[in-house]
């Protein structure tokens, strides 16, 4: 029980008034909205959604199935590779760029230790990448020097 009364409230919810802008836009909204719905019928109604759907869910039951009987050793693997790029992280102190480079470089080298078929043909075209960049770069700088 309240020894006290208390006063009546008497608060009034007060809207703002819209701006020009948003009057302009709320018109804009619903002389748009036919179109808007069309389009989002005929988007949820197409064939390229479902196709998109079924690739999707494709992908994601291929990484269960492969999750639920990996390969022999895959789990001990991933833990290297794992605890590889944490030890990377507990180096690379202070720069941004350490961080960067030190966990995806220990984890890339743990991962050449266990495929090093796969990292034998990835740092093949990334040695044929990286020899086209740099030459392009050259012919870049090749060309600014002589125009100048």
């Amino acid at each position: 029980l309240s020894l006290y009364s208390s006063p009546a409230r008497e608060t009034k919810y007060v809207e703002n008034p819209q701006t020009e802008l948003e009057e302009g836009v709320s018109r804009l909204r619903r002389a748009m909205e036919p179109y808007t719905a069309w389009c989002q019928m005929e988007l949820t109604g197409s064939s390229t959604a479902k196709v998109d759907r079924s690739l999707c869910s494709d992908f994601f039951s291929e990484g269960y199935e492969f999750l639920q009987k990996p390969p022999a050793g895959f789990y001990p693997r991933l833990g290297v590779i794992g605890f590889a790029g944490i030890i990377g992280l507990f180096l690379a102190r202070g720069s941004k760029i350490k961080k960067l480079v030190y966990p995806a470089g220990l984890m890339g080298i743990a991962t050449s230790m266990y495929y090093p078929q796969q990292a034998a043909a990835i740092a093949k075209v990334a040695g044929t990448q990286l020899y086209d960049w740099s030459l392009q770069g050259y012919i870049a700088v090749e060309s600014l020097w002589k125009d100048n």
